[in-house]
């Protein structure tokens, strides 16, 4: 499995249509993509406009395949003049749960809107 941790900034007075638009994408990521384990959308404690996403994906097929999804086009569109910076992104391979645990975990995830 393949993760990623993403921090991004978002510009003053951006917060709230930045955060409409990235649980678009996280919701069609987890709903939509067979092979997207995991889109959470996590807020920074002391800085309200800095966000992380935490993703999982089977492999780097449905990451390049991720990038395609009409969600994600209409993600990066709405959002590319709403950064403060560069995205930072951390890629990694997942030890824990394993890769049969993911498998296993897919069906059974339920996510709230």
């Amino acid at each position: 499995m393949i993760s990623i941790f993403v921090t991004v900034r978002i510009k003053p007075g951006f917060r709230d249509q930045f955060i409409a638009a990235v649980l678009d994408d996280a919701q069609g990521s987890v709903r939509d993509e067979s092979n997207c384990y995991r889109f959470d959308v996590l807020q920074d404690l002391n800085d309200p406009n800095k966000l992380y996403f935490y993703e999982v994906y089977k492999d780097d097929d449905a990451l390049d395949l991720h990038r395609q999804a009409p969600h994600f086009i209409k993600w990066r569109n709405a959002v590319k003049d709403w950064l403060d910076g560069e995205p930072e992104r951390i890629q990694s391979t997942t030890i824990f749960p394993t890769n049969q645990g993911w498998e296993l975990q897919k069906p059974h995830l339920v996510y709230w809107s």
